[in-house]
């Protein structure tokens, strides 16, 4: 049986077929996954996100599981000690962002008693659905990923533009932008 589903997981790339099926645009409310997402859209500016979701594994053990408390401890040494692995993005700057986020988390949780409320609080605890037809209607930012965009930035995440932001949101279901035709559209509405 043929199943409809968003353009760009059309490719026959396994991974980006899993990713769509099983997880982008699915509501998530857990600290350790949105951390482990903000992370990896992070990362992805400038590359595609197949090639991220080839290093996930990689980023996973780097980063501890994404456990927050544990990665902003991470030393000047282990940005070292990252910057050799070849298991993620090699880049400086996106490898400290990491740990400086993590820190920013753990203050998000302190103030709002989970990142994950902190971010629904942008949508009023429902995702925002789309209704787009088709993958050139989708935005690639969105007021409301400018807004989450400068209040993260306010509070000293980096790697949080407003684009990031935007396909942050999408990844973890704070906006559901499968397109309507889309099986999983279906299922996320419903």
């Amino acid at each position: 049986m043929d199943v409809t589903r968003c353009e760009w997981a059309s490719g026959g790339d396994e991974l980006m077929l899993a990713h769509h099926d099983e997880e982008w645009g699915t509501p998530s409310h857990d600290d350790v996954h949105l951390f482990e997402l903000l992370t990896l859209e992070g990362a992805q500016a400038g590359l595609s996100w197949s090639t991220i979701l080839r290093k996930r594994a990689g980023y996973r053990r780097a980063f501890a599981g994404f456990d927050p408390e544990v990665v902003a401890r991470y030393t000047e040494a282990d940005v070292a000690r990252l910057l050799g692995d070849p298991g993620i993005v090699r880049n400086r700057l996106k490898i400290e962002s990491t740990v400086v986020n993590a820190g920013r988390v753990l203050e998000v949780q302190a103030e709002h008693g989970s990142l994950a409320s902190y971010l629904w609080g942008f949508v009023d605890g429902e995702p925002i659905v789309g209704g787009f037809r088709t993958l050139s209607e989708l935005p690639a930012e969105t007021p409301l990923s400018k807004s989450l965009s400068k209040d993260l930035k306010r509070r000293g995440f980096r790697f949080v533009g407003p684009t990031s932001c935007y396909a942050f949101m999408q990844s973890v279901g704070l906006v559901n932008d499968h397109t309507v035709d889309c099986f999983r559209y279906r299922e996320l509405v419903a």
